[in-house]
């Protein structure tokens, strides 16, 4: 898209209006957003028109638009977070990677949908009402960031911008047949973006091509002196070693395949698809050896420690005094405060939330921190150290992103342990700061849905998951004579 405006085939008037058609015409279907802004984008794609007429570009994405995870604080537009709470809160100011993009001219066609403060797998914990995988809309799209790839997948949106505690991006990624990256912890400023867990979230791009992420991240990337836990390096490299790596040539790559993250519980579709990836960075010239990461076993259990008692932190903010919901209490005449409080919070927060909050204020309570928050952290650095001792030996770590395909809609609904396991794979990088990219990996044979393959490197060398992730994009595309994405059913009367 973005050499179709360069060349001036297109214009970003004309790209950005067929996008909004697309979004009115499928996302009836799809409830990918939850707010959709054609007039701010149209007028950004008026703008970008005029800059390029000028010869005055604002990066190599002007006029391509892009939708934008609700989480993220947009100036002039909702940000709900999927929740009550927040219902009709409109920010004062943007985030950075928000600020960022608008700078570099991407026109922002609207917020897509959640779950609940990003506290899901499945996008069916948003408040206003689930998003469906556009390969079979009786299916999940992954969560919490399920609309930002639903978004992509049903080419409603070319770019998202999406957020990852503990697999958010990935794993929609690999369910929806798009690519998800979590960049290094820090790599990506969290300014602006409405926290669930501050050790744990990462912005990060969902697109349709390991190129494309590398150069989203590559714009929405870099230090950000307002974000105390950015890393103050620049961000480079990226879309270089994305080209490199589409050529295929894996030579002298390591790739260690994690033993802990396989066996049981695994859908033997995914898997095989795992496996038949593999090979072909073998035939490339890549050396793969396993490897062994003893802890990652009770990662599950030590994040579901770490990120309910952060978030439970977090969201005392919502407190009906400042911002978003308020409800009075019935039957009370003068209300309280704290029963103010109490009846918004009971109103405004969902299940899902309800659930996390509890737990993890009773996980930082006196007498209970040192046995559960305190002994989490202690797992949390075993992980780390087990990152560390890997990476001594490969270059990357793989495995597959998510144990199974997309489920049914209500399927896990009733059972938060079944619905936690979707992060078995994804949620050691979050832990351990690394960054990681799911890549589809083709389509199991038990159901005709995408699969991932997930791919981590180590901190700070992000570039390492764009090249072999662009060769294994490469090769796979070799494989099934194009992009999973072509395969895809496509929604009842509506062409791309």
């Amino acid at each position: 898209m973005a050499a179709a405006l360069a060349d001036g085939s297109t214009t970003s008037v004309e790209l950005t209006q067929a996008h909004l058609d697309r979004i009115a015409e499928v996302d009836g279907a799809v409830h990918a957003f939850l707010h959709v802004d054609p007039e701010g984008a149209l007028a950004a794609a008026a703008r970008s028109d005029e800059r390029r007429a000028e010869g005055a570009t604002a990066s190599a994405l002007d006029g391509v638009p892009i939708a934008v995870k609700d989480v993220l604080a947009t100036e002039g537009l909702p940000t709900t977070c999927g929740s009550r709470i927040l219902e009709g809160w409109i920010p004062p100011y943007d985030a950075t990677v928000v600020a960022r993009i608008k700078a570099a001219g991407l026109p922002i066609l609207g917020k897509t949908n959640m779950d609940e403060f990003a506290m899901g797998s499945s996008t069916e914990h948003s408040a206003y009402g689930p998003t469906h995988n556009p390969w079979d809309l009786d299916r999940i799209p992954g969560g919490s960031g399920g609309g930002s790839a639903a978004a992509v997948a049903a080419f409603e949106a070319p770019l998202a911008l999406g957020t990852d505690t503990g697999g958010s991006i990935r794993q929609p990624g690999a369910v929806t047949g798009t690519v998800g990256v979590k960049p290094t912890y820090g790599a990506v400023s969290r300014y602006g973006l409405v926290a669930l867990a501050n050790s744990l979230d990462q912005v990060g791009p969902v697109t349709r091509t390991v190129l494309d992420a590398a150069l989203l991240q590559e714009l929405v990337g870099g230090h950000d002196p307002r974000d105390s836990t950015s890393v103050d390096q620049p961000v480079g490299g990226l879309v270089e070693a994305a080209r490199r790596g589409a050529d295929g040539d894996m030579s002298g790559v390591r790739v260690g395949v994690i033993t802990e993250l396989a066996g049981d519980g695994w859908q033997p579709g995914v898997m095989a698809r795992f496996r038949e990836s593999l090979d072909l960075l073998v035939d490339a010239g890549a050396e793969v050896v396993e490897v062994s990461c003893p802890h990652f076993v009770h990662a599950l259990a030590a994040y579901y420690l770490i990120l309910p008692a952060e978030a439970s932190s977090n969201l005392a903010k919502f407190d009906a005094m400042r911002y978003g919901l308020r409800v009075l209490p019935e039957g009370i005449d003068s209300p309280s405060a704290e029963e103010v409080m109490r009846a918004t919070r009971d109103a405004g927060f969902g299940d899902e939330v309800k659930r996390r909050i509890i737990l993890g204020t009773y996980a930082l309570s006196s007498g209970y921190y040192d046995a559960y928050y305190g002994q989490a952290g202690k797992v949390r650095t075993l992980i780390a150290r087990d990152f560390d001792a890997a990476f001594e030996d490969v270059d990357v770590l793989a495995s597959p992103t998510a144990p199974t395909t997309a489920f049914r809609l209500g399927e896990k609904l009733d059972d938060p342990l079944a619905m936690y396991l979707n992060d078995l794979a994804t949620i050691p990088a979050n832990l351990a700061g690394v960054p990681g990219i799911s890549v589809p990996s083709g389509l199991a044979d038990e159901d005709q849905l995408p699969a991932g393959f997930q791919i981590l490197a180590p901190a700070l060398a992000d570039e390492r998951c764009y090249r072999v992730g662009a060769a294994l994009e490469t090769l796979l595309e070799k494989k099934w004579g194009g992009p999973i994405l072509d395969r895809a059913p496509g929604l009842e009367g509506a062409a791309r």
